[in-house]
């Protein structure tokens, strides 16, 4: 994988820039601080740059970059969230939040949905109780299926963002590359055809929709657009459409996939065997990564498979704690579902 350690000096440099730009946002989510983040990631260290460019345009094969050694104040930061709906007016990690997406605008645009996190850009992963077997990032003793994340979409990010706050138990994130699974030419071609369902997951759902009371002159958040994105979900729900599972260069394929919310092809043994031995050619190729805390982690959501391993959660304020961003290479192709040009907020 791609992976640089941040010296001392870049450290600084970027403190530097932190401290001039939190001055000016109380959020990392302000319209504005969006709409100028791309300029303002520029005066980042060149080696940071360097690197993003060169894996957003060069699409190494491990599919994973990761910026590590930034350090991160645990007494600071305070205690990790009981639950994502219990933001406080000002995070206590908003510094950390500027840089994820200063470091995730370097590969595109940051976006969210209206039916995740109350249509919150950066997200919260950490253990909820109650969710403890749930297929969602807030689950713990429950192994979350690896998948590309919103498989089901076709709007869905080219990269997936996490930033460590805190690891204790260091609990493995599970990933696998695509570049590394043997296919036969004819199991290729039929996992390039659609044949294929993905349903949405479950942080889609209407069962997991926010109460926090949201403003109604906030358009991104307002519950009238909410209401018709869980509309849309259970739509694509209800009658998803036929899709194909690799896509691209089929010498070099990208992938969608998310086995657990997939439907078995009973009338197309074909279809079946050829996504069967991609998804055992997967669990086969699947290494576990340990973030650690300061550790800034992108992933290629076109060509990697994320997971979780189980773990015990403690809900002691000190368990697990990662922030998550999606980031889309083009902006423009979502415009049917934002409400307006600046919004990052797909309905």
């Amino acid at each position: 994988m791609e992976k640089i350690l941040l010296s001392t000096q870049e450290i600084s440099d970027i403190k530097s820039v932190l401290k001039r730009v939190k001055s000016q946002y109380n959020s990392a989510e302000e319209e504005d601080f969006l709409l100028n983040a791309h300029v303002i990631a520029h005066e980042l260290p060149q080696r940071i740059r360097i690197l993003f460019n060169n894996f957003r345009l060069l699409e190494p094969s491990s599919g994973i970059c990761i910026i590590s050694g930034y350090p991160i104040a645990d007494d600071k930061i305070g205690e990790t969230p009981s639950h994502w709906q219990s933001k406080p007016e000002i995070s206590p990690t908003l510094e950390e939040e500027i840089l994820f997406i200063l470091f995730g605008s370097l590969l595109g645009e940051v976006i969210g949905w209206s039916t995740q996190q109350a249509g919150h850009i950066v997200h919260e992963v950490i253990p909820i109780k109650g969710h403890e077997y749930e297929q969602l990032g807030s689950s713990s003793e429950q192994l979350l299926w690896w998948h590309n994340e919103d498989a089901f979409h076709p709007y869905r990010g080219d990269y997936l963002g996490m930033m460590c706050l805190r690891n204790p138990d260091r609990v493995p994130t599970t990933v696998a590359s695509i570049k590394t699974v043997q296919l036969e030419s004819e199991e290729v071609k039929v996992l390039f055809e659609p044949r294929f369902t993905i349903r949405p997951d479950e942080s889609h759902l209407e069962k997991n929709k926010s109460n926090l009371k949201i403003q109604p002159n906030d358009v991104d958040h307002s519950w009238n657009l909410a209401c018709q994105g869980y509309q849309r979900i259970n739509q694509m729900n209800s009658k998803p459409e036929k899709v194909s599972v690799l896509y691209g260069n089929p010498q070099c394929p990208y992938i969608r996939i998310d086995p657990y919310f997939m439907d078995d092809l009973i009338d197309d043994n074909e279809a079946q065997n050829a996504l069967d031995k991609l998804i055992k050619g997967i669990d086969a190729e699947l290494e576990d990564l340990i973030l650690e805390p300061g550790d800034f982690c992108f992933i290629d959501n076109y060509k990697v498979v994320h997971g979780r391993k189980p773990f015990k959660a403690r809900y002691d304020g000190k368990d697990r704690w990662l922030k998550r961003i999606i980031i889309t290479g083009d902006l423009r192709k979502s415009r049917s579902l934002r409400s307006t040009v600046t919004s990052r907020i797909l309905n």
